[in-house]
């Protein structure tokens, strides 16, 4: 039991990787208040924790009574993420986004932003979905493994949202040019990660061929 919470709590450290997230957070959010970041952040921890918990108490089953495969996975949360990025780099050539970032800050901007992209792919994405289900066939049938998993999948998380509410003072650090530089450059970081999700769909629907 002991080998199985440590490595479960390392595999879910990596694969969520919270500090690495903090900046796409901050750029994601940008012109949005403390009480706003607060709720995205929360909420986006949330549902994440629900889709994994779901995958967890087994989705991996129902993937497959449906014929949808991991690689599948992988190459759809790259090209959504790839949307994401093109936004990020530019722009200032997005029309919707020429409008001024208080008028732009909604409840539906706010839903919209904690569920895609933070909560999907982001946080529960190909790579926590495919750790999450290959975790829970290692717990197989024991339930209190089982827990184990779900109550590690629900601390890592809470500490991505504690690490989304810290970010919001390295953005003021960083002031309004530092941001906008901040946000183009994750723009073609997040780009590369989303082809490389694409790559990895792609060289294991093709390798199973």
């Amino acid at each position: 039991m002991y080998d199985f919470f440590s490595s479960t709590l390392a595999t879910l450290l990596v694969t969520l990787d919270p500090p690495g997230l903090a900046p796409i957070f901050i750029s994601l959010t940008m012109g949005m208040v403390a009480a706003e970041r607060r709720q995205v952040a929360i909420r986006a921890s949330l549902i994440a924790f629900v889709i994994m918990t779901f995958f967890a108490l087994g989705g991996g089953r129902i993937l497959t009574v449906l014929g949808v495969g991991l690689p599948a996975f992988r190459i759809a949360g790259g090209l959504l993420l790839f949307w994401i990025a093109f936004e990020m780099v530019f722009e200032a050539r997005i029309e919707r986004k020429a409008e001024t970032a208080q008028s732009a800050i909604t409840i539906d901007h706010i839903r919209n932003v904690a569920a895609f992209p933070l909560a999907i792919p982001l946080l529960a994405g190909p790579g926590a979905i495919t750790a999450t289900i290959l975790l829970a066939g290692r717990a197989g049938s024991d339930p209190r493994l089982i827990a184990i998993l779900v109550a590690l999948i629900g601390a890592v998380l809470a500490l991505c949202a504690l690490v989304f509410l810290l970010a919001e003072r390295i953005s003021r650090l960083l002031g309004v040019t530092g941001n906008v530089v901040l946000s183009r450059l994750l723009g073609v970081i997040l780009a590369a990660l989303a082809v490389q999700f694409v790559v990895d769909g792609a060289t294991a629907a093709f390798g199973r061929l």
